[in-house]
């Protein structure tokens, strides 16, 4: 036993004096390269000279021993490591800067990018108000939407790749948040001439019908909750990408599909389209906003999730 602890105690010192031999400042100019990946634009941003800038990425690929960044096109692109680095080092500064005095954040001044995942068909809902309200509230701020959703969401989110993800998700694993922001009545719709199709449609017609969904991703599907059930999913004939592609091809066979109403609204008209409410099933699907709680203090997190709430009230 006393072996065991002579051993503990002759290393903790070591460990501690590598990490004191460590420029800390260094991992802020590792933060911004990696965001804005441009020397220049990252000097700007730190308030820093592009040479002093450039020394410090020389010292942090000593640090790391990799390059980090390499030349692309009028840019850099980061190396597989820097990457890999990027979640934890920016999740262990934002840490620091969230308990400092004064910490806050200035949209008018901030030269931030947000990164907001948003699964179809939420994107063509919300897409264009987020845009505007950004334009309207910000000169400097700017956000990046990408509605590729896979598995590694959750990564994503953990490390604050992606700040937020907005779906019909609700993420139940106990270290991220959720929001519900509003809830959609599912109708359904099919082609004005399909032969079956009434107004006064039943559940037991409904499920003689052929389906067409989107694909059945747990991440990405606005149709998975709907067609969990191995008799349900027998009913599909058609998976498409997004649920425009979907009425599309409803709009021309005896085919059915579930969408939100305002979708639904907004299309019959152009797609020829009937539809049809939902009585006899859970009809209300519920739209979230979700995080990481690691970010829940980020004074800027707290400022979009605000700024996206207030788009959903002026739907």
């Amino acid at each position: 036993m006393s072996d065991f602890t002579t051993e503990i105690k002759t290393k903790q010192p070591e460990a501690e004096t590598h990490l004191r031999n460590v420029d800390l400042n260094l991992l802020t100019v590792f933060d911004a390269v990696m965001q804005l990946q441009n020397i220049t634009r990252a000097a700007n941003m730190l308030g820093m000279s592009q040479p002093a800038v450039s020394n410090a990425v020389a010292r942090l690929k000593v640090m790391f021993n990799d390059d980090l960044f390499v030349r692309y096109g009028r840019g850099i692109q980061p190396t597989m490591r820097a990457r890999q680095l990027f979640g934890p080092v920016r999740q262990a500064l934002q840490l620091v800067m969230n308990e400092l005095p004064g910490a806050g954040f200035d949209p008018n001044i901030s030269m931030r990018q947000f990164n907001v995942a948003i699964c179809s068909p939420l994107d063509k809902r919300l897409t264009s108000q987020v845009l505007n309200a950004i334009d309207t509230l910000s000169t400097g701020v700017s956000i990046k939407l990408q509605t590729i959703v896979n598995d590694n969401i959750e990564h994503q989110l953990r490390y604050q790749n992606i700040e937020f993800m907005i779906s019909y998700r609700k993420f139940e694993r106990a270290d991220f948040c959720n929001q519900a922001l509003f809830n959609d009545e599912l109708v359904l719709v099919a082609a004005k001439n399909h032969p079956r199709i009434s107004p006064h449609m039943s559940d037991e017609k409904y499920l003689k019908e052929k389906h067409a969904v989107m694909v059945l991703d747990r991440f990405y599907s606005f149709s998975s909750a709907y067609y969990d059930d191995p008799e349900l999913q027998s009913l599909i004939t058609y998976q498409g990408t997004d649920l425009f592609s979907v009425m599309e091809i409803v709009s021309k066979t005896d085919m059915v599909a579930l969408v939100p109403r305002w979708l639904a609204q907004s299309n019959a008209g152009m797609l020829n389209l009937s539809v049809i409410p939902l009585p006899w099933m859970k009809n209300h699907l519920t739209c979230y906003l979700s995080w990481h709680e690691s970010s829940s203090k980020d004074k800027g997190n707290m400022w979009m999730k605000s700024l996206l709430s207030q788009c959903v009230l002026s739907l």
